[in-house]
């Protein structure tokens, strides 16, 4: 199986001019937007933080901040509106790889083409 590796641009929304362009790895394990906390501080102030508690692959239980709300925009896709998890992360070859988890690209309209390793837009939403 392959990785799929996709730009993203995260924007608070309530101050445009905290922004972050990134190379996110698309997860379909993970819910969320997740972030490393160091970089908290380049998307300034949220009103809305809260502490989550999530599962990762090994089963091992963190605490992140769900800070929001920020424009997430998938190159190449609508723009939409939502949260972003902080977790503290170690950068593994000087840098740090965040995750986009399964809400974001549902929300997105986006899905994933496993046999051709990249992101594809879903026609309709779910409604059933």
């Amino acid at each position: 199986m392959g990785r799929i590796i996709t730009p993203v641009l995260i924007t608070n929304a309530l101050d445009t001019s905290h922004r972050i362009e990134c190379d996110v790895l698309v997860d379909t394990g993970a819910s969320a937007l997740v972030l490393p906390d160091a970089w908290k501080g380049k998307l300034g102030n949220f009103p809305s933080s809260r502490t989550v508690k999530m599962e990762t692959a090994d089963q091992r239980i963190v605490s992140g901040k769900a800070c929001g709300p920020v424009e997430i925009q998938i190159e190449g896709f609508a723009p939409i509106y939502n949260e972003v998890v902080f977790l503290p992360m170690e950068p593994v070859n000087g840098g740090y790889e965040p995750i986009l988890g399964y809400i974001i690209l549902e929300q997105s309209q986006v899905t994933v083409d496993m046999v051709g390793h990249r992101l594809v837009p879903v026609k309709y939403l779910d409604l059933k």
